[in-house]
């Protein structure tokens, strides 16, 4: 029996709602370029409390609209847009031949290192298998996440995990507690290419101008997070975390804007405050710093913002995309 077939037995799905959250890179190893121009990636994964919500319903063609965001034309609504690619691969994937309307509301910053474009195809992912009842299992799903970007798996599964190869091998790790963020963002976001072009110049001329530094820098191994991390992690504290957190590509966003890193030591430097780490989300430029209680949090972040920044509030981990309505 065909998808179509199948789908006519069945009372249509009108409307569905799915939720995806953003994520904070709490560890970040850069390996060198591999043949394929990709960097082999270790890194943990934390997924927070700030959402991509995505709407979908059904349409002849595939569209797509966008809000939340200052300036919509900053999202692109063609196949750039990685729901769209989504739900084509989707349909690709499973021979259905109708379409859908996409209504992405994005409350992940834009360009923001915080996974939000692939938190929106997670969520269209999940959002369009549920419309049309194509019934794909997760472990399927997740492969067709793979083929979209390396983020996209870990947006389908939440939580706390580690990823490996270029991010998108997940393994979920032991964690314990909830963790307080405040995110502060930048009025223009970083290109990840670039950011990782940054990066690899930084390595180069350390490489060049000081062998030692760079075989200091470099001697991490990329592929294995040091067991420090995963018992700072285990052991429920924030103080604990926030001394461990790690991120290498940092080196390429502050080459591209220094004023990061300046930011990252001026927050967590504040004497007597309850900041206990800072790092760049991802490839930034958003800031994530964490905190040792709610309440600290949220007077750090009224803090930056009567300096005139704009300072968002999360806490992880979170679940996963998930379906928060199905109309029939």
């Amino acid at each position: 029996m065909s998808i179509a077939e199948e789908q006519a037995d069945e009372q249509p799905v009108q409307r569905v709602h799915v939720r995806a959250p953003g994520k904070v890179n709490l560890f970040l190893g850069v390996g060198d370029l591999d043949a394929d121009g990709y960097h082999e990636l270790s890194t943990v994964f934390q997924a927070v409390s700030l959402y991509e919500d995505v709407i979908a319903t059904p349409a002849d063609g595939f569209t797509l609209s966008v809000s939340g965001v200052a300036d919509p034309s900053t999202v692109p609504l063609d196949d750039r847009n990685l729901a769209m690619r989504a739900a084509k691969v989707l349909a690709a994937a499973t021979g259905y031949e109708g379409g859908v309307h996409l209504d992405v509301h994005k409350s992940v910053p834009v360009a923001g290192g915080m996974g939000g474009g692939s938190a929106d195809a997670a969520a269209a992912l999940v959002a369009c298998n549920e419309l049309w009842r194509t019934g794909l299992d997760h472990g399927r799903l997740h492969e067709l996440a793979a083929r979209l970007g390396a983020d996209v798996p870990f947006s389908l599964m939440g939580g706390t995990a580690v990823g490996s190869g270029r991010g998108d091998v997940l393994t979920p790790a032991l964690s314990r507690g909830r963790y307080e963020w405040v995110l502060l963002l930048d009025d223009e976001g970083l290109s990840t290419p670039a950011v990782y072009r940054a990066f690899d110049m930084v390595m180069a001329e350390d490489l060049k101008s000081d062998p030692e530094r760079h075989a200091q820098h470099r001697r991490l191994d990329p592929v294995q997070v040091p067991p420090s991390f995963f018992e700072a992690l285990l052991s429920g504290e924030a103080f604990e975390l926030g001394q461990s957190l790690r991120n290498q590509l940092e080196a390429g966003s502050f080459r591209l804007r220094p004023q990061l890193e300046e930011t990252i030591a001026a927050v967590v430097g504040e004497g007597g405050g309850p900041v206990v780490g800072g790092i760049v989300s991802g490839s930034g430029p958003t800031l994530a710093f964490l905190c040792e209680t709610a309440e600290g949090a949220d007077g750090t972040a009224e803090r930056l913002r009567g300096r005139g920044r704009t300072a968002l509030r999360a806490h992880g981990p979170v679940r996963g995309a998930h379906v928060v309505v199905a109309d029939i």
